[in-house]
């Protein structure tokens, strides 16, 4: 099974590439909302990769994310992932945690994208529209469970979201006003890494 890429673009809504990636001739999974669709998809498309002998991808997620602490229109690099909404306190676990589990509650990667400011990315299966309190920098809804699936794996990771409202009342408007917005953003990234990787800190 030729030909598949050696960088791995995941995003969750067309919405977030807006054509730009499809008009640049850049193939992306699209894994659609949530972490049990973002792991399954993700672990289908690695699957092509084992089944073809090839080594694996770096994975590259871009997307749009809330946050109580960026302003909206910033750009962040994230390599630390949280399952904001994995919640057994009733068991005696602290919030996030998952019980009897063997990765850390805090999955963490070496940074890809160094350039840009950091932010610890809380994942969630509901849109953030107040307070988080698992510590987290931007909200969003996949990230963590395409970060988990390659940290499973042995892949690559890199991610960067584009933060499209404050995480509060007015959220959802505001991220429909601009889900689109940082799509040549992401493109000018992807082709940071594709074109000019010692602008980029990746792992040998």
């Amino acid at each position: 099974m030729p030909g598949l890429p050696r960088t791995l673009v995941v995003m969750a809504l067309q919405a977030e590439s807006d054509g730009v990636f499809e008009t640049a001739a850049v193939p992306v999974l699209y894994c659609g909302v949530g972490k049990v669709n973002a792991a399954i998809a993700l672990t289908r498309e690695l699957c092509r990769y084992l089944r073809a002998q090839e080594p694996l991808p770096l994975v590259l997620n871009f997307g749009t994310a809330g946050s109580r602490v960026h302003p909206s229109g910033a750009l962040l690099a994230c390599h630390e992932f949280v399952q904001r909404d994995m919640d057994v306190r009733g068991l005696g676990f602290a919030l996030g945690v998952t019980p009897f589990d063997a990765a850390p509650a805090v999955l963490t990667f070496e940074p890809v994208f160094t350039r840009l400011p950091a932010a610890v990315c809380g994942s969630g299966d509901s849109f953030a529209t107040g307070d988080c309190d698992v510590a987290c920098g931007v909200l969003d809804m996949e990230a963590y469970a395409l970060a988990k699936t390659c940290w499973i794996t042995g892949a690559t990771f890199g991610c960067v979201k584009y933060v499209t409202d404050g995480a509060d009342h007015a959220a959802a408007a505001d991220w429909q006003g601009n889900v689109h917005k940082a799509a040549s953003e992401f493109l000018t990234l992807y082709r940071d890494v594709r074109e000019s990787p010692d602008r980029v800190n990746l792992p040998p």
